[in-house]
């Protein structure tokens, strides 16, 4: 368990300090009130043992600002103990308002500290199943059940933000809309579970491109989303001009080359993907207007032949 000390004692804080550490924990001490909020903004504790005398900013002013910084999910709380030698009524009711949970005397006695240490080491244990679990559920929500990838909710939420970033650094942005060539006489050929298998390889194909380029550094922060039925979009912000392109015209060589059977796509007889690739500095622009660029350069693509990339 990880535990923030805050006091201005030196004295009390080592004496503390190295009861802690016999129990087995992680102590971190704060001399004052913003030394305290620096050290919560910068890490992750399972526990605050808050000192109330203190010059500058007393416990309970450093517990409010402490709040403040936290989410509202019951995972981003973090239980906070008044540690003091006076635990009057005042003192008391002072501190739950404030946000704090808990007293213990600074002249504990060994057992009361260590059963109140464990006692927030299974708080802790359960908040960490809980940030666990709800992470899983978040990713649930953000993920298209059929390929895995990122679906339209996500997408819309990462790109307003990455939009945001680039007005304001002045960067340019660009995107790639994807559509599988004549995939409804794909269905109608192969049957729908078929389909499904399609929409995933194509999907894995995508995602390992657009990973291999992360990865690469040539278009960092790149990710991949299943726009809707047979269509993808990849987001590729701060891309440098051309790379948007680049990357579009290896998504369609490495489709082509899964060689996935598809008789009715005339001219290939096999799987293919069109690309309109769309790179822009944004200015006053709204982010659907990239995406209406992007579809217009889209289909062109299909009216060009199928198969191609055609960009701005």
């Amino acid at each position: 368990m990880k535990i923030l000390l805050v006091d201005d004692s030196k004295a009390v804080a080592m004496m503390t300090t190295a009861r802690l550490e016999s129990f087995g924990y992680e102590v971190t001490h704060a001399a004052d009130g913003l030394s305290a909020i620096a050290q919560f903004q910068q890490n992750s504790f399972d526990l605050i043992l808050m000192d109330i005398e203190m010059p500058g900013m007393n416990g309970f002013e450093t517990t409010t600002r402490i709040r403040a910084l936290e989410g509202h999910e019951p995972w981003a709380w973090t239980p906070i103990i008044f540690v003091t030698a006076t635990d009057t009524a005042t003192n008391v009711v002072t501190a739950i308002e404030a946000g704090g949970d808990d007293f213990i005397s600074k002249m504990a006695p060994e057992s009361v500290l260590q059963a109140k240490m464990k006692a927030m080491s299974r708080i802790a244990a359960m908040r960490a199943r809980l940030a666990q679990a709800n992470r899983k559920l978040q990713d649930q929500a953000n993920r298209d059940g059929l390929t895995g990838l990122y679906n339209r909710r996500a997408l819309d939420m990462h790109i307003d933000h990455l939009w945001d970033d680039a007005v304001r650094g002045g960067k340019p942005f660009s995107i790639l809309m994807i559509d599988v060539d004549n995939f409804k006489k794909y269905n109608d050929h192969y049957g729908h579970l078929a389909g499904d298998d399609c929409l995933r390889a194509i999907a894995n194909s995508l995602g390992t491109t657009v990973q291999q380029a992360n990865a690469d550094k040539i278009a960092a922060g790149t990710f991949v989303a299943r726009y809707g039925g047979e269509e993808f979009c990849v987001v590729i912000p701060e891309a440098s001009p051309g790379v948007h392109i680049g990357l579009a015209s290896t998504l369609v060589e490495n489709i082509a080359a899964l060689q996935l059977p598809h008789e009715k796509n005339a001219d290939w007889g096999v799987v293919t993907i069109s690309v309109g690739a769309v790179c822009i500095n944004p200015a006053s622009e709204k982010v659907g207007a990239l995406f209406r660029q992007a579809d217009t350069l889209l289909y062109r693509a299909k009216e060009a032949g199928r198969n191609r990339v055609e960009a701005d």
